[in-house]
């Protein structure tokens, strides 16, 4: 993943008398923010950034001021390698030390002292990054199991500019690599429950739930030809029953990708007419909210009042 084009100012290159004083100021009133000791960017810039893209900016301004060399590894080498992850991110750098090395976590770092036979990694500048296999292994051992597969879609996603980051066979070869580790159990789950299609982790997130609460496995990405010769994709589909689900983000609105300089009006005009067409070639059609799976009982409720019927009962919710 590329660095993000952020000018940051570091307290080790100010040389003018003042400007240690002006950047002490700045940081109390909030116009600047603190990404890693001794470094900051202008809080407008940090905000235009997304979380994956702050995470890589951390990472790589904390690796800078490293006296030894270090293994990137878990959430910091996600955020170098691309691989999204539900949830937050954290403040600290991932890194992973040897078992008897000592040293605990703190500060900038997060240090995992989980030994470095079998762990399969590359250059990274003066320093060591875990691949992109061993990456989305790491995580799917340490992380709960919906976001461990967020990790394994994200590395195994077919449509990344530039093709996947591994397959599911490199997975399973990473995680015979090195003997048993801890978290071996976890992370095979959550590779044998991997798709290469998952365009985000939301996506994952939806399929994984939807799953978990009965409605059997759907397929992904469906392509369909409508009757209008308007090409489609959804992003669930069950063909037991002919029911299409699509996600919802603010982004689909928002995104100046997606809107392609159309006004946020005419982006949901539009969207309404493609939803009145795919409802009238498919048995049911559901429309979920970006955090509806962060609820497991409100989508079980969608679903089923849209017609998808699930195996299971309602979840109890507190």
């Amino acid at each position: 993943m590329p660095v993000p084009r952020v000018d940051v100012a570091r307290r080790r290159d100010l040389l003018a008398p003042g400007d240690n004083r002006r950047l002490s100021r700045n940081v109390r009133s909030g116009e600047w923010v603190r990404v890693a000791p001794g470094s900051y960017v202008v809080r407008e810039a940090w905000a235009a950034l997304t979380p994956i893209e702050r995470h890589r900016l951390r990472v790589d301004e904390v690796v800078l001021r490293l006296q030894t060399p270090a293994v990137v590894s878990h959430l910091a080498a996600a955020a170098l390698w691309d691989i999204d992850v539900l949830g937050p991110w954290p403040t600290a750098v991932d890194v992973t030390i040897g078992r008897t090395t000592g040293g605990r976590s703190g500060g900038a770092l997060r240090r995992h002292a989980l030994g470095l036979d079998g762990v399969e990694r590359i250059p990274f500048g003066r320093h060591e990054v875990t691949s992109a296999a061993q990456t989305a292994l790491d995580l799917a051992r340490a992380l709960p199991f919906v976001r461990a597969v967020t990790a394994v879609d994200q590395a195994l996603w077919s449509q990344r500019r530039g093709g996947p980051l591994c397959t599911k066979d490199e997975l399973l070869q990473a995680l015979e690599r090195g003997g048993p580790r801890r978290g071996d159990v976890r992370a095979r789950r959550a590779i044998d429950a991997g798709e290469a299609l998952a365009a985000n982790v939301r996506e994952t997130q939806v399929r994984v739930v939807a799953i978990g609460l009965g409605f059997g496995i759907p397929r992904l990405q469906e392509r369909r030809v409508l009757r209008s010769g308007r090409l489609v994709f959804g992003d669930l589909y069950s063909p037991d029953h002919d029911h299409w689900v699509e996600i919802d983000g603010r982004g689909k609105y928002l995104s100046p990708q997606f809107g392609a300089g159309r006004a946020p009006a005419d982006i949901v005009l539009d969207e309404k007419d493609r939803e009145n067409e795919i409802r009238r070639e498919v048995r049911g059609f559901s429309r979920l909210g970006a955090t509806d799976a962060d609820h497991p009982g409100r989508m079980y409720d969608i679903l089923t009042g849209d017609g998808l019927p699930s195996t299971k009962p309602r979840p109890r919710t507190r």
